[in-house]
């Protein structure tokens, strides 16, 4: 009796060395990836099958994008308020400046 223990299996290819800019948050923690198929015999990859597309694929949050993403899809940071009473820089969630307690 024999038994085959083969199949199609993906493995992932790393195509630069250099980070880019995740698109969704922001951090240069992205690579540029394919994931290709192989015919694998007893779990060991012998022949390509499908080459995969290029993508971009991040580290930290694992979302995905085209390689040619725009850099205008990084979420642009929010702009400084100052205390109309004070002057004092503020986060742009405050609602109240934490100098002197003025409403924003």
């Amino acid at each position: 009796m024999f038994f085959f223990i083969g199949g199609i299996q993906p493995k992932t290819v790393d195509l630069e060395e250099t980070a880019r800019l995740c698109p969704a948050c922001g951090l240069a923690q992205a690579r540029l990836r394919r994931v290709d198929h192989y015919l694998s015999l007893f779990f060991i990859p012998l022949f390509p099958v499908k080459r995969g597309e290029p993508v971009v694929i991040c580290d930290r949050c694992g979302a995905v994008s085209a390689p040619d993403a725009p850099w205008e899809s990084v979420p642009p940071k929010p702009a400084r308020r100052d205390c109309p009473q004070c002057g004092s820089a503020l986060d742009p969630s405050f609602k109240y400046c934490p100098r002197c307690g003025t409403r924003i």
